[in-house]
């Protein structure tokens, strides 16, 4: 058996100590890919006893981990400090994971439509991949088509007014009115928030006004947007989004999207487990790309 100096077993306990002190597993909103240099940038969680929630950019120690990995998901990672420098290994999305049971059912109900129902799954636009147009209603009564806000970046969420549940749609609602807050300065000029209501049966008319109301949204800013049942299917199918009506509620995935200046799809965020801040970031880094014409500075998010 070969044997190993006291001295040189002791350097090399020393050296793996150091490693394992240098590494911090993160978890986080993936919010840009570069493949050709090799990095990401990613709205990171907070880590207890080490760093406040944060954006962040990362080299990826393996190329191949970037293959897999799309803007607006929920990645993990393991962060390494060496030598001065810091990179990302073992780069793995999360499945998607809600505070509660009915999203669960609404995303095997999704999973039984698209298996009997193909076509829809065909529908499901892809990121980067143009988003279809479509035309609903919003809260003053006026049609609203997706087109008209080309030259915007559009950040888009579900919900219903008589939702039961906080962690459901008043939370991705509030999200919304914190981007709002957040992007004061540019949003109904590059900026444009939309709530496709999922039960139009009963969210029209004063009762959608009142809706929109209790969030203070003034629609050259904000639309709430309702329709028939099947216009408001047809749009909610374009982001893999679905809902039924279920004794008195509604039973509905959860689903957040934003669509570049150019009318592509920048990411689509499942789930209700990401923070207004890392929506804003995402939104930040989309209303920032040097593709978009009338670039936001940096500075005018952050008033």
């Amino acid at each position: 058996m070969r044997r190993i100096g006291l001295g040189v077993a002791i350097s090399a306990l020393l050296i793996a100590q150091a490693r394992a002190a240098d590494e911090h597993a993160v978890q986080g909103i993936l919010l840009q890919v570069d493949a050709a240099k090799n990095t990401i940038v990613v709205s990171c969680d907070a880590i207890p006893n080490y760093m406040d929630a944060m954006e962040m950019p990362f080299t990826v120690r393996e190329p191949d981990e970037l293959k897999r990995l799309t803007p607006g998901t929920t990645i993990r990672f393991t962060m390494v400090e060496e030598n001065g420098r810091d990179y990302a290994e073992h780069v793995k999305t999360v499945a998607v994971t809600n505070y509660e049971s009915e999203p669960t059912t609404a995303g095997r109900l999704t999973i039984l439509h698209r298996t009997l129902n193909p076509a829809a799954a065909a529908r499901i636009v892809q990121v980067g991949k143009p988003v279809p147009d479509f035309a609903l209603t919003d809260q003053a009564g006026q049609t609203t088509n997706l087109s008209q806000f080309k030259g915007k970046v559009v950040a888009l969420t579900f919900g219903y007014a008589r939702c039961p549940n906080p962690n459901y749609c008043f939370r991705l609602s509030n999200n919304l009115a914190q981007i709002k807050r957040r992007f004061q300065s540019v949003v109904g000029r590059d900026l444009m928030l939309v709530t496709i209501v999922v039960d139009p049966a009963e969210d029209r008319g004063k009762a959608l006004e009142g809706y929109a109301d209790t969030w203070r949204a003034d629609p050259a800013a904000w639309r709430f947007l309702t329709g028939s049942v099947a216009d408001v299917k047809a749009a909610a199918e374009l982001f893999g989004m679905n809902f039924w009506s279920d004794e008195g509620f509604m039973t509905h995935s959860f689903h957040t999207v934003v669509i570049d200046r150019e009318g592509r799809l920048a990411a689509n965020l499942e789930g209700n487990q990401f923070s207004a801040d890392q929506l804003g970031d995402l939104v930040e880094t989309v209303l920032n790309r040097p593709d978009g014409e009338n670039k936001a500075e940096r500075s005018a998010a952050h008033p």
